[in-house]
């Protein structure tokens, strides 16, 4: 028998916007427990995309993780000794974290020449996705490729 449902953990909010996506991206970025250096990189990051676009940067990060946010992934599904990719819609709250992964994935991996610091690589992957260019955008797109080409195993969802 399944033990109850755990309790929705209450959502912390970033003290300078007041923003639970920023709150994610902060955690994301941290390493070690270095909350403070993390959310110095994400602040300079919004402060990078608001020069360099001219528009509110937390408006513009919230549009970019909008259009990384995928809708359906494959899930591996076990029926009869064989293993199949079974396309599965994605919750909402898994969709947020995929994209904010995303995002800081590939703002890790950029390389070390026209960027220097971890806020000027998420700056740029941000203002990349925002274009729907970038990595983060071609995991997405991966992502619902996979599912689509899986489509025929569609009915060993439950």
């Amino acid at each position: 028998m399944r033990s109850k449902k755990t309790p929705q953990k209450l959502s912390v909010k970033d003290p300078v916007y007041g923003s639970e996506l920023v709150a994610k991206i902060i955690n994301g970025c941290m390493y070690d427990g270095k909350k403070s250096v993390a959310s110095k990189h994400v602040y300079k990051a919004i402060d990078i995309i608001g020069e360099q676009t001219g528009k509110n940067g937390l408006e513009y990060l919230t549009e970019a993780i909008e259009n990384v946010k995928p809708t359906i992934e494959v899930r591996s599904r076990r029926v009869g000794g064989a293993s199949y990719q079974v396309p599965t819609p994605i919750r909402p709250e898994r969709r947020d974290s995929l994209a904010v992964r995303w995002v800081i994935t590939a703002a890790r991996a950029k390389g070390n020449n026209p960027y220097r610091t971890l806020a000027e690589k998420l700056a740029a992957e941000i203002m990349e996705a925002h274009e729907n260019q970038g990595t983060s955008i071609k995991k997405k797109l991966d992502t619902h490729k996979m599912a689509e080409a899986n489509k025929a195993f569609a009915h060993f969802r439950w």
